[in-house]
């Protein structure tokens, strides 16, 4: 699978980041919370990242 960084919220690597690939689909970075209280299926997770994260991606028309 090959990988673009579209946007993230700082320029280290260890931040929320939303990322495009070559599939068609994003990838997000960011948090794992384990205070959610839901039934998530194994082979899925969650992840938590601030909501700056999707409005720069959508005013660099990024998504």
């Amino acid at each position: 699978m090959k990988v673009t960084k579209l946007v993230s919220t700082c320029d280290i690597k260890d931040c929320p980041t939303i990322y495009a690939t070559d599939r068609g689909t994003l990838l997000v970075q960011g948090e794992t919370p384990t205070d959610h209280g839901l039934q998530i299926p194994a082979h899925e997770t969650l992840v938590e990242i601030p909501v700056e994260l999707i409005q720069k991606a959508i005013r660099d028309n990024l998504i």
